[in-house]
């Protein structure tokens, strides 16, 4: 029964992880988001409390 040699079925396991981490990763940390965040969007905005009719 071939599938009970771990061999051949050891090296595809080794080389698919490999792969997921050294090639996907900066596959994936290149893209950039459209809408980086601007320094002004940072700025805290003044609440105002509410207005309770019913107390």
């Amino acid at each position: 029964m071939p599938q009970l040699n771990p061999a051949p079925w050891f090296m595809i396991l080794v080389l698919s992880w490999l792969v997921f981490l050294i090639v996907i990763p900066p596959k994936v940390l290149a893209h950039t988001f459209p809408n980086e965040p601007s320094p002004s969007a940072a700025e805290k905005s003044e609440t105002k409390s509410w207005n309770w009719p019913w107390y």
